[in-house]
């Protein structure tokens, strides 16, 4: 029995399809990256910070010291150690806070760590350590 219309064109659709997934496949195989050496892969970033697949011409490079390359943050800078500022709050329980002259930060502290009774509104004079809760002040003494 001899096929009809319909049905051949459906088969010429299934072989057409066929023809252009095979050509799809084959155009993924070719541009496919994997295989590829590490230099293909390779960018760099030219002086005014564009993308390149060209390197650097190392003839236009800086002489760079590797002995004053710093890592890691940046160290603090020495600070005075003596600070001044001003008893703002002092509660019952023997803590309280000291708002620094220059910085105007207020710095806990504990009773424990005063040389001499003091009382709101004194001026003191301290140094600061890090502990685990932040800065407190240490060695606080009245400024008369």
């Amino acid at each position: 029995m001899a096929d009809s219309f319909t049905k051949k064109e459906n088969i010429k659709k299934k072989i057409q399809k066929q023809k252009e997934k095979a050509m799809r496949r084959d155009e993924r195989k070719e541009s496919n990256d994997k295989g590829k050496g590490l230099d293909d892969m390779i960018m760099y970033v030219d002086a005014n910070g564009q993308l390149t697949s060209t390197p650097p011409n190392k003839s236009n490079e800086e002489g760079i010291d590797v002995n004053n390359i710093q890592l890691g943050a940046a160290p603090i800078e020495a600070e005075e150690a003596i600070k001044t500022g001003t008893v703002t709050f002092l509660s019952e329980k023997g803590y309280g806070f000291i708002t620094e002259e220059k910085s105007k930060e207020n710095i806990f502290f504990h009773e424990n760590n005063c040389a001499e009774q003091i009382k709101k509104g004194n001026r003191v004079s301290f140094e600061i350590e890090k502990s685990p809760k932040g800065l407190s002040a240490i060695d606080i003494k009245v400024v008369k």
